[in-house]
């Protein structure tokens, strides 16, 4: 008798990349940047434009809120499985933003405040992570298409 074993190969689908990025504006640009250019590489090209959003509005925010001079913040983006995974990460833990559902609109004639209403109209979930201090995390997750 013969006896055959195999094994079961699961696809390498889950990914991460993680970088350190000067808080300024130019560090901000480039977040949205290559989140675009790793969801594209990944095979994620449709997600690409609402995670570069998401991202773009939590990178400003670490580099006009959460900035420390000498400090920069990170960027962590996670497939895995059927969801991505965006982290911003920045070194002002004693102040975070309003969590989810918690984030009023701006008056009218505002010129800032709409960035978390953004990332709530686009992520599925997203939430802020305390620590460990002196930072904090706001992180957010959408669904991909497979």
């Amino acid at each position: 008798m013969k006896r055959e074993i195999t094994r079961a190969q699961h696809a390498a689908t889950d990914r991460s990349f993680t970088v350190l990025l000067s808080p300024t504006r130019r560090g901000a640009r480039l977040a949205r940047l290559l989140t675009a250019a790793h969801l594209g590489a990944w095979g994620h090209p449709s997600e690409a434009e609402a995670a570069a959003h998401i991202v773009a509005e939590l990178a400003a925010n670490a580099t006009v809120h959460g900035r420390v001079k000498g400090r920069d913040f990170q960027l962590s983006l996670t497939v895995s499985g059927s969801t991505l995974r965006i982290e911003v990460t920045d070194t002002r833990g004693d102040t975070a933003p309003p969590g989810p559902g918690a984030v009023k609109p701006p008056e009218d004639d505002a010129e800032t405040g709409r960035g978390l209403l953004i990332v709530e109209a686009l992520a599925d979930h997203w939430g802020v992570t305390p620590g460990p201090v002196p930072r904090k995390t706001v992180w957010a997750e959408i669904g991909l298409v497979r």
